[in-house]
């Protein structure tokens, strides 16, 4: 089932348990999905590759806005971003350990025959592809530095 229309099922189970937190959430998805679809040059559909990077998007600005209210000590506004990043975070595929991006990646560094920081984007490319959404790219970045330093 596609994104948008997982979306419009989740909304409609949210309406009729009357919870206006995860509904509130999941409309600001279904927003940002219609805003990628009607944007110059869009497809009728988003790919599935748009629609994790979509979803990383909101996710990253949830966090991002919660840690600032968490600054300000308005834990209200915190508490909502939160409950949204959690809503956003069980639409996108589970998560790599570190212990397996870190497989992973030596993984790419040997079939590329990687060896040295100069390869650095070589392997950075590959391992973007390869996680597709399980892992944050500064984590990504950080643990091909680590495996290549």
């Amino acid at each position: 089932m596609k994104l948008e229309e997982r979306i419009q099922e989740e909304m409609k189970t949210a309406m009729r348990a009357k919870d206006k937190a995860r509904l509130e959430a999941l409309r600001g998805i279904k927003s940002a999905i219609l805003l990628a679809k009607t944007e110059k040059g869009a497809q009728a559909a988003l790919a599935e590759g748009d629609e994790i990077k979509l979803l990383q998007r909101l996710l990253k600005q949830r966090k991002d806005s919660a840690a600032i209210y968490h600054e300000q000590n308005r834990e209200d506004l915190a508490n909502e971003e939160e409950l949204q990043a959690e809503v956003i975070q069980s639409f996108l595929p589970e998560p790599l350990s570190e212990e397996e991006l870190q497989t992973l990646i030596a993984q790419l560094i040997k079939n590329l025959g990687a060896s040295g920081p100069q390869d650095m984007g070589k392997v950075m490319g590959a391992a973007n592809a390869a996680v597709a959404g399980r892992a944050e790219g500064k984590l990504v970045a950080a643990t091909v530095k680590k495996l290549l330093g």
